[in-house]
């Protein structure tokens, strides 16, 4: 017996998800690039979002890479004084 194919408005919803899922993907993706290169986007961050800065800096912590949070904290009181 021949499996049943999806309906039309299945196909639809999940050919969608699947569209959602990877411009998620590439949005975080750019995100984290551009975090990654620029310490001004990271004050930028910190000031309106510092939650997601804050996965940055563990996510990379967690990687091995240390010392990004306390170079960016020097850089931003060197612009304040």
């Amino acid at each position: 017996m021949a499996p049943k194919s999806l309906s039309p408005l299945a196909l639809r919803l999940m050919k969608g998800m699947i569209a959602l899922e990877l411009v998620a993907v590439f949005g975080m993706y750019g995100l984290f690039q551009k975090m990654n290169y620029s310490p001004d986007f990271r004050n930028t961050v910190n000031r309106r979002f510092p939650s997601i800065l804050e996965l940055y800096y563990k996510s990379n912590e967690m990687a091995g890479i240390h010392g990004i949070r306390e170079s960016d904290h020097e850089a931003w009181s060197a612009k304040q004084e």
